[in-house]
């Protein structure tokens, strides 16, 4: 796509959001902030959720033996809804939480719980008994819909915190007082979905997301602000259609999507989840990912769509180019969560020649809105995020120390505003007054913008280790390792890694007389932090950590040392 083809892009969306217009603009008060705004969006999500009933009879989810049409799955959700409410006693703006691997009733837990008008917790299933502490203190949520693994490490804190549990798979044996999901909604089956009136402010979800600070942080955001991301998206896929010139879709196969990324994810939970639910998309969901058994997968159910972090496409890729399968169905193959190699876009080209490479940027606090870049600008610029999503969305890069915006080409710190942004972080006002002002979200990403709006991400202010797909926050690795009694100091930093894009090193000084090996200090790690938070790579040092002018331990130096050290001896 040339300047031309953009130019004609920019029009047909112009066309789509003018007065009168299936995606018409106008512009909302938020906070005493202005913003353009979608006008004939619905009012809350579970106006938007009774979009179902128009695919009533298509495939909505496939997993292992389980297969859910969007009816009967619409129906499954509304008596989940009466449980909440009749049984429950669950009223608006009540907590529920959902800690479970993918699976439909997280899917359908999820749609229950926004369309009464309380507020979704979707929680990181990876999470240990600590983490899982600290999220439920924070958050409030006495409900939670969990799967046999999550009860497990649910049942030391469960009587602290009087959770009330309904499980979503065999949990015979447990000893923790659960409800079947089944046995729950056995009395609701024929019960319409609960009336609740919920206006577009009103709260919808608490996502957590890692920061810069030790704990993660709860994202809080409206009806509005996710049904913004996701009429974006609508937008964007409908306008690119029509500037192309296709006509109405005629595709060979019906919409199917494969879900290997994790719901907890809003990359998931938007852009996968509930965006098949206005295109009537099929999705097939992993059990977990292997490449092979995503082929088999693709063939037997006719994916047309794949959304995986980088590593995922990559590894599809590889098990492609070697594969007698049928993979002609596949339409898209999209790639988010952490920057994919340049290298990679070509490859995947190269290996499906019927397939479209594209990639996203966005954050949980702008629920995963922002740029996208696909197709054929994708395959022009491999090394950008994309172009900003319209029409709602502004994007601006400024010098972090005056505030003031750059000019185009120049690197700064990306800034994000729209409507879809998360109205703050729950019960953490000052994280919220740091990160959000006037309405603009400071993302800690250093980028810059091209003369034609592609998006381009370089670096990071922010402490934080993208391993494939997953944010690690720096200094809730490094408070982990500093409670150790035998630990002096220690900084913890992102290495390059050719499969994940990152993994966590540690450079550590132990007390004096103290000794300590790895595996030691992994093993204590492992009963504080989720598995894919531990440092990959420890190094212990005898001397004192070098420090910069201010005093602060140079991490930058320490990064560049032992990466170059690990490039050295042919780590990959």
């Amino acid at each position: 796509m040339n300047n031309k083809e953009l130019a004609k892009l920019d029009a047909v969306v112009a066309s789509m959001t003018a007065p009168g217009q299936p995606f018409a603009l106008d512009t909302v008060e938020v906070a005493g902030i202005e913003y353009r705004n979608y006008s004939t969006m619905p009012a809350n999500l579970g106006a938007y959720c009774k979009v179902m009933l128009k695919h009533a009879d298509k495939d909505f989810a496939v997993y292992q033996q389980e297969r859910y049409t969007f009816g009967e799955a619409y129906a499954l959700s509304a008596a989940f809804a009466n449980v909440l409410v009749e049984r429950l006693g669950v009223g608006k703006g009540d907590r529920v939480a959902i800690l479970s691997r993918n699976n439909p009733q997280w899917m359908m837990a999820f749609i229950a719980i926004t369309s009464i008008g309380a507020v979704a917790v979707p929680m990181n299933a990876w999470w240990i008994t600590e983490e899982l502490d600290y999220g439920f203190e924070d958050s409030g949520a006495k409900i939670v819909v969990a799967d046999r693994a999550r009860i497990e490490r649910l049942a030391p804190i469960a009587d602290r915190h009087g959770l009330q549990i309904i499980s979503v798979d065999d949990c015979s044996g447990l000893g923790v007082e659960h409800t079947p999901f089944n046995e729950a909604i056995a009395a609701y089956e024929k019960a319409p979905m609960p009336e609740v009136e919920v206006a577009p402010d009103d709260h919808a979800t608490i996502m957590y997301t890692s920061g810069s600070t030790g704990h993660p942080k709860g994202a809080l955001s409206s009806h509005r602000g996710i049904l913004s991301a996701l009429y974006s998206w609508i937008l964007l896929g409908m306008a690119t259609k029509a500037a192309s010139g296709e006509a109405a879709p005629a595709d060979k196969f019906p919409p199917a999507g494969l879900m290997t990324i994790p719901l907890f994810h809003c990359t998931a939970s938007h852009s996968v989840f509930l965006m098949s639910l206005a295109i009537g998309r099929k999705l097939v969901i992993m059990h977990k990912w292997d490449p092979q058994e995503a082929l088999r997968l693709i063939e037997e159910e006719r994916i047309t769509w794949f959304n995986g972090v980088p590593t995922m496409s990559a590894e599809l890729q590889a098990a492609a180019a070697n594969s007698s399968r049928d993979l002609s169905s596949l339409v898209d193959i999209m790639s988010g969560g952490a920057a994919r190699p340049p290298e990679q876009v070509k490859k995947i080209s190269g290996t499906f020649k019927r397939s479209s490479p594209g990639t996203g940027y966005g954050l949980t606090e702008t629920n995963a809105l922002g740029a996208v870049n696909a197709g054929a600008l994708y395959l022009a610029n491999p090394g950008s995020t994309g172009r900003v999503v319209p029409a709602v969305t502004d994007f601006r890069i400024i010098d972090p120390e005056s505030g003031r915006e750059v000019p185009v080409g120049e690197r700064g710190e990306v800034c994000i505003k729209s409507p879809a942004n998360v109205l703050g972080y729950w019960n953490k006002p000052e994280a919220t007054a740091e990160a959000f002002v006037d309405g603009w979200f400071h993302t800690g990403d250093v980028g810059y913008l091209d003369e034609d709006g592609f998006v381009y991400i370089v670096d990071r202010i922010k402490e934080i280790i993208i391993r494939g797909g997953e944010n690690i926050s720096c200094l809730e690795v490094e408070a982990a390792i500093y409670s150790h009694p035998d630990v002096f100091e220690a900084a913890v930093f992102g290495l390059p890694d050719e499969r994940l894009g990152e993994i966590v090193g540690a450079a550590v000084v132990l007390r004096h007389g103290a000794s300590m090996s790895v595996e030691e200090l992994r093993d204590y790690l492992a009963q504080h932090l989720a598995g894919f938070k531990l440092p990959v790579h420890v190094w212990f040092r005898e001397e004192q950590l070098p420090r910069i002018a201010s005093g602060k331990i140079f991490k930058r130096q320490l990064k560049a040392h032992y990466a170059a050290e690990l490039a050295a001896a042919g780590w990959s």
